[in-house]
């Protein structure tokens, strides 16, 4: 086997990186893959290499977003500077950067001189609201995107205030959108032969790559989309109820009929529950006395016997964890998942390890944090070696750069949807592997052919019934393996070797092949083979715990959210891009593992750090609470918000010229880690004044005018009218020949000048296109069809039936 098979998939890869602050993710995520990332900051020093938290003068937030990087320090103002500067980007691959971000960054090169230089260049180009609408102005913070996304508007309680949700989960969300972007767009570059220039919003990543309003649902919402939910923040706690037990809380997520039945038997089939009924989830969701009923029965126990007892009765199952026990759970280490990185002598801390593997090696820390100038050198003796890719083909210039590929979708529910759709949107041929047995949770409807959210989130995509737990089944996925170029799959760990279609066995048929695999918590570790769901792996990655209000710790608010599926959906279609990069140099594929729980610490790695820094006894600088506004705000309507974010003395002035209080505009000492209580109540209650008789729009335009972040929280069936997705195109009105309404669809990833729009080619009904592809692929005559079909090995859709049918 090539040597460089089991190398690095962006070995080679140059990457000009000018991002500040936590996106600087991107730039660490292709460093851990491979690449050659620099930083590129000024002589004086980033900004944000003095960003809280921090341990005296080294920043945390700068540490983990900078990891593997080398460092170029250059005054790009300076003539000489700047033409060093572009003699790096002459050759380079990649360059990132954010000037459209903060109001006080301003890009002083020209891209469009650059690519004219380097017509192969992919240029990512970061701003919060994007480079061409009437909001390209306004200021970007992750509060701000939770509520202009529709996050915001189901996050927390009924009856209470809207809840931020822990963390930067908008802007890391976002990130993910951006490696994805990046990475589609080289790899176009180098099958066409030309670059790109990306125009990626941080709002449309967040909205698209978080929880999406109009994208694919989990199972529980039993197919009705975030945009038919009741006003205000619905209850949704039965859905994947928290209960307490003996020394915390412990989460339960019983979807499927199976589940229900081994947790009527945990609690002794009493009668009240033995209606079929209850096979249904709606049943279960109406009953006032089911969770009552279990929590009387898990009282007493301690977490970790209901997690052993549920693992072996079968019912989806983990303990509520905060962050800092997390991290010293038995899955996370045996996994090296965490890893020590020394940023200076004797100041040692613990960050995430990478959140993908490649060919069963982590991709993990790639280094430690630059110091200012570290890869000056580059400049003399130029980039490393790149590494030789095949030549663009003319062939496919115009079309979407995966045209020509053939993916076999073997994924489920949210994740597995979201993979193969966004390489379908790329221009594979996706084909979903299903079976009438088993079917796909996420086609489950209140009695419709087919739903919304099932619709949205395959577009594109063709289906084939195919039995994979007969011999002859068997046989024909190996068959249709050794044609194609991708498998997806997001079982619990083990279940392809115990269906038979081991990846071993499938490479060493098509060694060109890249196999995916997404599982809760990984492909090995003692948990490895635990069930999981979004929302216990929430539970078992600290985050549920962190997702409450201050003053209730019962009141758990996650239950809306699909976080991190539609994440971990972009990190394994990112994986299969770099994997492509990859084999269009060796000729061959490799296999690709994602722990959903690994990436979602990944989005926690500043907490991390500051956690693990504290148990060493460092003092970590940091502002619990902003000395200023920061947090959702009651406007003029009813269960009307508005965000406000003042992130330093250029906002609190501005905040204080809006609001008419210009004589608190000059007492800097109000903003600050030593701003005074009494008086932060009280500026607090001149806003919540002045916002009384405002609309939360009229309020946000107001500061956001003057550069203060702020964003009325907008409801998700309000996007498609809001006049800033109207002008950014972020939605498009769809229809499906089985849904008798027109409904909304996102329409990109990214505004570029050459990745084109994805085709809208309606989501298939269970094996539709089961005939043509035995046709086309297999080359069977009617003959064998039918028999295949009469034999249960192949299924076919059936318009009588209304699904698939032997």
């Amino acid at each position: 086997m090539n040597s460089a098979v089991n190398s690095l998939p962006l070995k080679g890869l140059r990457v000009l990186d000018l991002v500040e602050g936590s996106l600087g993710s991107i730039g660490r995520t292709l460093a851990e893959w491979g690449a050659t990332v620099v930083r590129i900051e000024p002589r004086s020093g980033a900004a944000d290499r003095l960003a809280e938290p921090r341990i005296a003068d080294i920043s945390l937030s700068f540490t983990v977003a900078n990891l593997g990087k080398d460092s170029v320090a250059l005054d790009l103002n300076q003539p000489a500077d700047k033409a060093e500067f572009e003699l790096l980007a002459s050759t380079a691959d990649i360059l990132i950067e954010d000037f459209g971000v903060r109001r006080d960054r301003f890009r002083p090169f020209d891209i469009e001189a650059m690519r004219r230089t380097n017509p192969a260049l992919v240029v990512l180009s970061l701003s919060g609201f994007g480079a061409t609408t009437s909001f390209t102005e306004w200021q970007a913070t992750d509060p701000v995107l939770h509520a202009m996304s529709g996050e915001l508007s189901r996050s927390g309680l009924p009856g209470r205030e809207p809840l931020l949700p822990p963390g930067e989960l908008g802007l890391q969300c976002a990130a993910s959108q951006g490696l994805l972007a990046v990475l589609a767009a080289r790899y176009s570059s180098l099958v066409q032969g030309r670059g790109d220039w990306l125009d990626l919003s941080l709002l449309d990543g967040a909205a698209a790559a978080l929880d999406p309003g109009y994208g694919s649902s989990g199972s529980a919402a039993q197919g009705v989309p975030a945009s038919k939910l009741p006003r205000g923040r619905p209850e949704a706690r039965f859905q994947y109820p928290i209960i307490a037990c003996a020394d915390g809380y412990v989460r339960i997520c019983m979807l499927a009929p199976r589940q229900w039945r081994a947790m009527f038997d945990w609690l002794g089939r009493p009668e009240e529950f033995a209606d079929p009924a209850f096979n249904t989830l709606r049943a279960r969701y109406k009953s006032k006395t089911l969770i009552p009923r279990i929590a009387a029965l898990f009282a007493g126990k301690s977490s970790a016997e209901l997690q052993a007892e549920a693992q072996k009765r079968g019912v989806p199952l983990s303990p509520v964890l905060s962050l800092d026990q997390a991290l010293s759970a038995s899955q996370f280490t045996s996994r090296a998942a965490l890893v020590e990185v020394e940023l200076v002598s004797s100041v040692t801390v613990t960050v995430p390890n990478g959140i993908i593997e490649f060919d069963g090696k982590r991709a993990g820390l790639a280094g430690p944090p630059p110091t200012a100038g570290s890869g000056q050198d580059i400049i003399a003796r130029g980039w490393p070696a790149r590494t030789t890719h095949s030549a663009g083909d003319s062939g496919l210039a115009g079309k979407l750069p995966l045209a020509g590929l053939r993916v076999l979708d073997l994924g489920v529910i949210v994740v597995g949807a979201e993979t193969g759709r966004l390489l379908a949107d790329l221009g594979a041929d996706v084909i979903k592997i299903e079976n009438a047995s088993f079917p796909d949770g996420s086609r489950q409807t209140r009695g419709e052919p087919i739903s919304v959210s099932f619709a949205v989130g395959h577009r594109n995509q063709r289906s084939l019934g195919l039995n994979l737990r007969s011999d002859e089944g068997k046989a024909l996925f190996h068959d249709l393996a050794a044609k194609a170029d991708v498998i997806l799959s997001n079982f619990k760990p083990g279940t392809l070797e115990s269906l038979g279609l081991a990846p071993k066995a499938l490479l060493a048929r098509n060694p060109k092949l890249i196999i995916v695999d997404s599982s809760a918590f990984g492909p090995t570790g003692p948990e490895s083979r635990r069930m999981g769901f979004g929302p216990l792996v929430r539970a078992a990655a600290g985050l549920s715990l962190q997702w409450r209000y201050p003053d209730d710790p019962t009141s758990f608010s996650d239950a809306l959210t699909v976080y991190p599926d539609h994440v971990c959906g972009r990190i394994g279609a990112a994986g299969v891009l770099a994997l492509l990069l990859r084999r269009l140099e060796t000729g061959r594929g490799g296999t690709i593992s994602i722990a959903q729980a690994e990436v979602m610490l990944g989005h926690m790695a500043t907490e991390i750090a500051c956690i693990s820094a504290r148990e060493r006894g460092h003092t970590v600088e940091k502002f619990s609470q902003p000395d200023a506004p920061w947090g959702v705000f009651p406007c003029a309507g009813e269960d009307e918000w508005c965000v406000i974010t003042v992130r330093d003395n250029m906002d609190w002035q501005a905040l204080c010229r809006v609001i008419g209080r210009n004589d608190l505009a000059k007492n800097q000492a109000l903003f600050g880690r030593h701003g005074r209580l009494a008086e932060i109540d009280f500026i607090n209650a001149g806003l919540k004044e002045w916002l009384a008789d405002r609309t939360a729009d009229d309020a946000a335009l107001a500061l956001q005018t003057e550069g203060v972040p702020a964003a009325p929280m907008l409801r998700v069936a309000d996007l498609p009218q809001h006049p800033y997705y109207r002008e950014r195109e972020f939605l498009r009105q769809v229809s499906h020949p089985k849904i008798d309404e027109f409904f909304y669809a996102e329409n990109l990833v990214v505004n570029a000048e050459r990745l084109s729009l994805p085709h809208q080619n309606p989501a298939p009904m269970q094996g539709e296109h089961s005939i043509i592809i035995a046709q086309e692929l297999f080359g069977f005559d009617n003959a064998k069809i039918e028999k295949l079909l009469a034999d249960g090995v192949l299924e076919a859709y059936s318009e009588d039936v209304g699904h698939a049918s032997p």
